[in-house]
Order: structure tokens, then C-alpha cells, then sequence
């Protein structure tokens, strides 16, 4: 029988990139999922007669449910491995998105948002535990920016892509067809996991890369420690900025901007491309100043505050009058959060030990998403109210702000349990 590797040779094993390829490719499919939505709102809205409103509660519905299982996903991924955790979610949420094709009425939709949310819970834990079992601390923030970088460009296609089909299929054979043809990444993961990592072992926990966890009660007193307080505050800061963008983004350019359907195709996935090309970036030069001496927690510290500050660019690409300035400034915007975004997760596992990477990846996701779960309906009524979106992304410039004080103040230590 082969013999698996252990942890320390998988981390030094050329294999490990096809690795880092899967997550990457896994996290291409969440977000083109996740995203689709936002893409159909427009059409969906026209054929249903749905207002801003309705359209803003069943983009939170997603993150009600989300939110709320970060942390149990990020147990089990903890307790029962990343083979499984992450295939269990895939399969789920993928089903969620097919259904979805065939709902008819606005509380199937809001059903079916809510089951999406359930299995996306684990993308994230299980992709933080990945990097953390199996590539050095010097290549973490290479790792996540390049799974991260997949976030974006899920995003991106979805938006240039959906356009032109949901003009000639229509919305529900749009959701079936991207529901199901991602599900191809399916086993190539588990063949390739299997290799890796035994579900079952009598081995030590260091050989299989799953040192033991927590019992569920045990890591819930994680929420009383300093620094993950300030890493699911700091997160919840730069997902609801992120989730604002996401989920309204092609609307604001149709209906705020008077983009048509194909400049809207364009213009919504260009900032998305080169937030993929500055999350690289970032992760590359996090990683550079790290191999130099530099010490991780307050290098990946410095490219989040300065990341987050410069996505408060937000705030004038409201206000100006031209539609192309307000374009190029909410694409310097997500070039913002692209610095941020890979040291926002290396970070977490830099101030972790390995045990509880899964489960505290969970928590800051957990607070990513109570802003996720917020911002959608939180812009849409305010948007209904006023006649325009100017306050609601005004207000996510001080949102920012309160976002870097608590990363900076607050992430500090080591958590060990």
C-alpha cells in the first residue's frame, strides 16, 4: 500500500501547486455562483416585478445563513479534513444553484439563497486549513492571493459572460447551466486529496497534516480572545464593502449610470481583473518582505490598513458627476481591497496555530458576512429611499475606516488553544 506523506514533505513536494491550482479553481466556481444573482437582478427584476428592495433581501439572504455557518463549517473542515469538508459544500450549494432555475415564486428564491449560503460556508475555512497544512509561511500569502485572485475572476466572468446569456437563454436556464458544468472540479479534489490527506489514521496527527482540534463547545471561547475579536471586526469591515460591490455593481451601472447591458458586461468585470492582478501582487510582495526578515503579523498588518484606506475611494466615485471617472475610481477602489485581501487571510493564520485555523478562518468569515448579510438590504433601502446610491457608498468610507482601527489595534498576539 502507498504510503501517504507526510505534512513536512507535502510542504517542500512540487505537487502541492497542483493543490493551490484546485483552490483556486474551487473558488472561480464559488464566486461565479455566488455572483450570479446580481448578474440576473436586472433581468429577474423586469420579468418578476421585484423592487430594489425585494432584490436587496434575497441578496442578504445568502449571507444570513452564510454568516451564521462559518464557524460550524470551519469545525468540521478542523475535525473531519478538507477532502471532505470541501466537497460536501461543492455539491450542496451547486444543487441550491440548479434548483434555483426552476423556483417561481419569491420565497423559493429566498429558500434556495439561504441553502446556497449553507454550503458556500465551507469554501473558505477549507482553503485557509489547505495553506496552512501544506505550504511554508513564506508562501502564504502567494497561496492565498492566487485562490483569492480566483474570488475575483468568479466574479468577473460571471459578469462578462451573463449578460450576453441571460439575453438570449433567459435566467433559468442560466442558473442550471452554471450550476452545473463547475461540478467537473469535483474528482480531480478528491482524487488528488486522497493522496494527501487520510480521513482515517492511526498515524500521529503531524503525519496526515490535521494536528487534533477542538471540541465545538472548547472553540467558542476563541470569541474572548483580543486579536480574533479584531479579525472578525476588521473583516466584517471589508465585507461589507466588498458585498456593496458585488451585489449592486451592475445595477448602479444600468440604472445610476445608464450603462447598457454590454457596457455594463464590460465595466463591471474590468475592476474585478485588476483587483485579480494587485491581489497576486500583493501576496507576492507580503511574502518578499517576509523572506527578508521582516516580521509577518505587522508586514500583513501594514498591507491591510493601507489597502483598506485607499479603497475609501468609494466615497468620490459617488459623487462625481462623469460615469467613466466613477468607473476608474471604483476599480483604484477594489485595488484597494486587493492589497488587502491576501493578508487579510495569512494574517489569521499567521496569529493561529494550526489547530484552529479552520475554526478561526470560520469566526473572521463569520463577521465578513454579518457585514455581507447587512450590506445588500442595507443598500438597497437606503438606494430606494434617497433615489440614488451617493449615501450608501458613502457610508462605507467610514465603515473602512473603523475596519483598519480594529486590525491595527486589536490584532496583536498569538492565539493558542
Amino acid at each position: 500500500m502507498e504510503q501517504a506523506p507526510t505534512a513536512v514533505a507535502l510542504k517542500d513536494s512540487p505537487q502541492r501547486w497542483w493543490l493551490a491550482a484546485l483552490l483556486v479553481a474551487a473558488m472561480i466556481a464559488c464566486y461565479a455562483h455566488r455572483g450570479a444573482l446580481s448578474v440576473a437582478a436586472p433581468f429577474m427584476r423586469q420579468q418578476l416585478g421585484l423592487t430594489r428592495g425585494q432584490m436587496g433581501l434575497l441578496f442578504a439572504a445568502f449571507f444570513w445563513t452564510y454568516s451564521f455557518f462559518q464557524m460550524p463549517a470551519g469545525w468540521v473542515v478542523d475535525r473531519f479534513g478538507v477532502r471532505l469538508g470541501y466537497v460536501l459544500g461543492f455539491v450542496f450549494w451547486s444543487a441550491a444553484l440548479v434548483l434555483t432555475g426552476f423556483a417561481s415564486t419569491i420565497a423559493a428564491l429566498f429558500a434556495l439563497r439561504m441553502l446556497l449560503g449553507i454550503g458556500q460556508s465551507s469554501a473558505f475555512p477549507a482553503s485557509a486549513r489547505a495553506v496552512s497544512n501544506w505550504f511554508q509561511e513564506r508562501e502564504r500569502g502567494t497561496v492565498a492571493a492566487s485562490y483569492l485572485t480566483g474570488v475575483r475572476l468568479g466574479q468577473a466572468a460571471i459578469n462578462a459572460i451573463g449578460g450576453a446569456f441571460l439575453k438570449g437563454y433567459g435566467f433559468r436556464t442560466f442558473f442550471v447551466v452554471i450550476g452545473l458544468v463547475p461540478m467537473i472540479w469535483l474528482p480531480p479534489w478528491w482524487w488528488f486529496l486522497g493522496k494527501w490527506e487520510r480521513r482515517q489514521s492511526p498515524a500521529p496527527a503531524e503525519a496526515t497534516g490535521r494536528p487534533e482540534s477542538l471540541s465545538f463547545l472548547r472553540s467558542l471561547a476563541l470569541f474572548g480572545d483580543r486579536s480574533v475579536v479584531g479579525i472578525f471586526l476588521g473583516f466584517f469591515a471589508y465585507d461589507y464593502v466588498w458585498f456593496v460591490i458585488t451585489n449592486w455593481l451592475p445595477t448602479y451601472l444600468v440604472e445610476e449610470r445608464k450603462f447598457s447591458p454590454g457596457e455594463m458586461a464590460f465595466y463591471s468585470s474590468v475592476p474585478f481583473v485588476a483587483m485579480s492582478v494587485v491581489i497576486v501582487v500583493s501576496g507576492l510582495a507580503s511574502d518578499a518582505l517576509i523572506r527578508r526578515g521582516f516580521s509577518e503579523i505587522p508586514v500583513r498588518k501594514t498591507l491591510v490598513a493601507i489597502g483598506m484606506l485607499l479603497c475609501c475611494l468609494i466615497v468620490p466615485a459617488a459623487i462625481v458627476q462623469d460615469k467613466m471617472t466613477a468607473v476608474w475610481l471604483l476599480t483604484l477602489s477594489l485595488c484597494g481591497l486587493g492589497i488587502a485581501t491576501p493578508n487579510t487571510w495569512t494574517l489569521t493564520q499567521a496569529v493561529c496555530s494550526k489547530n484552529i485555523v479552520g475554526t478561526v478562518s470560520g469566526i473572521q468569515n463569520f463577521g465578513g458576512n454579518v457585514g455581507g448579510s447587512i450590506a445588500p438590504a442595507l443598500t438597497g433601502f437606503i438606494a430606494d429611499r434617497t433615489g440614488s446610491f451617493a449615501l450608501a457608498l458613502g457610508l462605507c468610507g467610514g465603515i473602512l475606516v473603523f475596519g483598519v482601527l480594529c486590525y491595527w489595534l486589536l490584532v496583536e498576539k498569538r492565539v493558542d488553544r
